[in-house]
């Protein structure tokens, strides 16, 4: 029988074949996206994964035993995309104090409210299910980008066919599959929905990288 976490995958399958086919990845890798495009994007996944961290500080108070804090301990203070980012805003010249001065947008704020909001008000299986999309889908985006011969989306997409979030993935889809266990069936309706909910804001947030998404005012 396949683990709650490959269950919620399958579901989700249509929503992830919809980001992995995103005109914003095939652009970069047809090395045709423009630059200020992707500066944007960095700038808004600087923030997201802020609001990351701070979800799983919040998922530390709710571990159910000393092995589960220790894990969780592991992802805050080992972030795995951190110095990416910091070589990333140096080629498309964004300073990490501009980057901090810069304003999450409307889908972005969306998004890591869900995740922090699901945190404070549920236990560690729904906050573990709504940070899973993201390390997931990522993962995949190695296979997506394939090698790709540009100052900029090069060392991007590299980081990803290395796999270097393949173990991230799987201490989530751990905790996940974990909690599922013991978890009664309102408990896995509510992981059912965070996931699916952070699968939808997943690919909402190329949208709204491509677009360039703006506050009205």
């Amino acid at each position: 029988m396949p683990s709650f976490s490959e269950q919620l995958r399958a579901e989700a399958q249509p929503l992830w074949e919809r980001i992995f086919q995103h005109p914003f990845l095939r652009e970069a890798r047809e090395k045709r996206l423009p630059v200020e495009k992707f500066r944007y994007y960095i700038l808004q996944d600087f923030h997201y994964l802020e609001s990351f961290a701070r979800t799983v500080a919040i998922a530390l108070g709710k571990a159910p035993d000393s092995e589960s804090v220790e894990a969780l301990a592991k992802r805050v203070l080992t972030p795995i995309e951190r110095p990416l980012h910091r070589q990333l805003l140096a080629l498309v010249e964004v300073t990490p104090e501009e980057a901090a001065r810069a304003h999450p947008a409307p889908t972005n704020l969306a998004y890591t409210n869900h995740m922090l909001v699901t945190a404070f008000q549920h236990g560690l299986g729904p906050t573990a299910a709504a940070l899973l999309p993201c390390p997931w889908t990522y993962h995949h985006l190695g296979d997506v980008l394939g090698k790709i011969e540009h100052p900029i989306y090069g060392p991007w997409s590299d980081f990803y066919l290395q796999g270097a979030l393949e173990h991230s993935v799987q201490a989530w889809r751990d905790f996940v599959d974990q909690a599922a266990t013991t978890a009664g069936p309102a408990e896995q309706e509510a992981m059912r929905q965070a996931f699916l909910t952070s699968s939808r804001y997943e690919l909402l947030f190329w949208d709204m990288a491509y677009k360039m998404e703006r506050w009205p005012a």
